[in-house]
């Protein structure tokens, strides 16, 4: 594969730390929409990211490539799974802002990394390197510190790893047929239904909808819940094809590090001895894996020296 050219690689960057730095600072956002639960938050989030992806296939005129998605019986059942999985992870992420769980949040896509690599030896029966191995070893070690000193499992980190792990999964099988834009129409048009029902279960036994009980700004911002969705996965989409997939795996942790920032200086949560020991041992793993990617993206001493 030639490299990307310069300018190409430099904008790719551009995107993904941008995407990245959308994401870190979501929580901020979903703050913004309280006293809105998280059943309300997540519901808008799935109807106001189907409108936004309707218009952007409208004005981009690509109506024509979705409905050979739709013909496409394949991919519709995978983006059903996909849907189920993100729908998963939206649920837990926006309930873990909006109930003072930022921390936790940000330690599970810090060891979504180590997920995908397992998910990857689980399902696709990848072949798994030593130092891949060390990684998931000392991952495995972080959570049962945590467990143990923290005397409580960190159930929202694994949820949110697991279902972005098996998010990211469903999208590496269906692979490059299906586009960022299409891809998360189909998932949202799934979840419609879903999204509908959360609405009414809020409305009749859950305490009324908050939606125009708040201003007009608290109401524009949950009608904006879908841009917050889109925007950031179209910036990744445009940063993916444009630079290699380490230095996109170097960006990706730009997300959690803004969030564990924000929720330990700007939040104020908790960071016990223990919580410190656990965070710090996924770090390390964190370290060994990214280690080990770059080392086995470099071409061959041999084919170097050939090219010379």
């Amino acid at each position: 594969m030639r490299p990307a050219p310069p300018l190409q690689s430099r904008s790719g960057f551009v995107y993904a730390v941008a995407a990245y730095g959308l994401w870190g600072i979501l929580p901020l956002y979903f703050l913004l929409l309280l006293p809105a639960g998280a059943f309300e938050v997540v519901a808008f989030r799935i109807l106001m990211s189907l409108i936004f992806c309707a218009l952007l296939i409208t004005v981009t005129r690509g109506w024509s490539r979705f409905g050979e998605l739709l013909r496409d019986r394949r991919t519709v059942l995978f983006m059903a799974l996909a849907g189920v999985a993100i729908y998963v992870n939206w649920q837990v992420y926006i309930f873990a802002a909006l109930n003072g769980h930022v921390l936790e949040g940000s330690l599970g896509y810090f060891i979504n990394p180590i997920v995908t690599v397992l998910l990857g030896v689980l399902v696709l029966r990848e072949k798994v390197r030593p130092a891949q191995w060390a990684a998931l070893a000392i991952a495995f070690v972080a959570i049962l510190v945590i467990v143990i000193g923290y005397g409580s499992v960190p159930w929202i980190a694994l949820v949110l790893a697991f279902s972005f792990g098996a998010y990211g999964l469903i999208k590496r099988v269906v692979g490059r047929s299906v586009d960022a834009v299409g891809g998360l129409t189909l998932e949202t048009a799934w979840l419609t239904p879903v999204a509908i029902l959360q609405l009414v279960l809020v409305a009749t036994i859950g305490g009324g909808l908050q939606f125009g009980q708040h201003g007009p700004w608290h109401m524009v911002a949950l009608l904006l819940a879908g841009v917050a969705t889109t925007v950031p996965l179209l910036l990744f989409a445009s940063g993916a094809r444009r630079i290699p997939l380490v230095a996109l795996g170097m960006t990706q942790f730009l997300a959690p590090v803004l969030q564990f920032l924000l929720g330990w200086l700007v939040l104020g949560e908790s960071m016990p001895p223990e919580r410190w020991i656990g965070f710090a041992l996924v770090w390390v793993s964190l370290v060994v894996l990214m280690t080990d990617m770059i080392v086995a993206a470099r071409p061959p001493r041999r084919a170097s020296l050939e090219r010379v």
